[in-house]
């Protein structure tokens, strides 16, 4: 757990000073940032190289957190993200407390509550939500494998996880379905 420990400390950091961290997530390799930090999501747009037109998604450490930042929560919030299943991102309107150049045009955010052990330490310890964005320039395919990650990208992030760089169990995508304010879902992925 030492090398655990010593990944979540240097990420908080980075994250705390408006940096970027390259680290694993519950379904593949993200690049991640303070989300309510404009200027550290700026920069993770610049390193993907990615359009300001496409929204991000944001992970939060558990559905307490995830209140704080809708502005119209669903009465049965609880029970709704506990019945989904595997890594899900569910799509919200009316965020609020989030950097503007992560939401979509239309106000929407996709938001996913990981099930992972390292993402789940991490944003206790850093108590804010963090942006999660697939570690490639934009449009090449999305990194399953620490390996498969760019060269290009690596020398411009902040900090980089070593915890499961040697992992080469296939993850998931995570699944996708958008929040209707009238309580329909739509499913997307």
């Amino acid at each position: 757990m030492e090398v655990f420990e010593k990944d979540i400390k240097n990420c908080v950091s980075a994250l705390k000073n408006g940096g970027s961290i390259l680290y694993p997530t519950d379904t593949i390799w993200g690049l991640g940032c303070d989300a309510t930090n404009e200027n550290a999501v700026d920069k993770i747009a610049e390193i993907k190289n990615r359009p300001a037109n496409k929204s991000f998604i944001v992970l939060m450490a558990d559905v307490q957190m995830l209140r704080q930042h809708l502005a119209n929560p669903i009465p049965d919030l609880e029970t709704f993200v506990a019945e989904q299943e595997g890594a899900t991102t569910i799509i919200f309107d009316n965020i609020i407390g989030i950097a503007e150049n992560t939401l979509a045009v239309d106000g929407s955010l996709g938001i996913r509550i990981p099930k992972d052990e390292f993402c789940i330490a991490l944003l206790k310890r850093f108590r804010k939500p963090i942006l999660s964005t697939s570690a490639n320039i934009s449009g090449a395919a999305s990194p399953s494998f620490f390996t498969e990650i760019s060269k290009k990208i690596q020398p411009n992030i902040d900090y980089i996880v070593d915890w499961r760089r040697q992992d080469t169990e296939p993850k998931q995508p995570s699944n996708i379905i958008k929040l209707n304010a009238d309580g329909s879902i739509i499913k997307i992925r």
